[in-house]
């Protein structure tokens, strides 16, 4: 229910697992306990759970840019926190790809991209690769402007 919410975290640097649809409750509680993680939802029967009280976070707000407000009014978010450095579908660290490495890619990468020079990040659980284009650039306006207290 929170999917949006978790991939703007991601693509502010945070390392955020969302779940898979149908998970059990207790199964997704008892691994954000052992990962030292906060448990984000809307639905306020688990907050009532005693075992994992402490690291359940009921958000109140319906939409997605209430819940960005609100999450960033609970806690210090920095949503330029380490911008792009994850990926955006699996979380896993990104890495930059060297030059001589671009031919590698030239099938995941435009060849206008492989000829600029310019950086290329890969995630190599899921074997997508990132760069600075259009939808990046309107993706970080986007987080500047969370830093800024505007969330639509």
């Amino acid at each position: 229910m929170l999917q949006g919410l978790g991939r703007w975290l991601r693509a502010a640097g945070y390392d955020t697992l969302i779940a898979s649809k149908g998970a059990p409750d207790r199964e997704l509680l008892s691994l954000a306990h052992k990962e030292q993680r906060l448990f984000l939802t809307r639905d306020r029967l688990l907050s009532e759970n005693n075992a994992f009280s402490e690291i359940v976070v009921v958000l109140q707000a319906n939409d997605l840019p209430g819940c960005l407000e609100e999450l960033s009014g609970l806690f210090e978010l920095d949503w330029l926190k380490a911008p792009f450095s994850r990926c955006l579908l699996c979380n896993q660290p990104l890495v930059m790809i060297a030059d001589e490495q671009h031919l590698l890619t030239q099938d995941l990468v435009p060849d206008d991209v492989c000829s600029s020079g310019q950086a290329v990040l890969y995630c190599s659980a899921c074997r997508k690769a990132y760069w600075e284009g259009s939808h990046v650039r309107r993706m970080r306006a986007r987080l500047e402007a969370f830093n800024q207290g505007e969330w639509q």
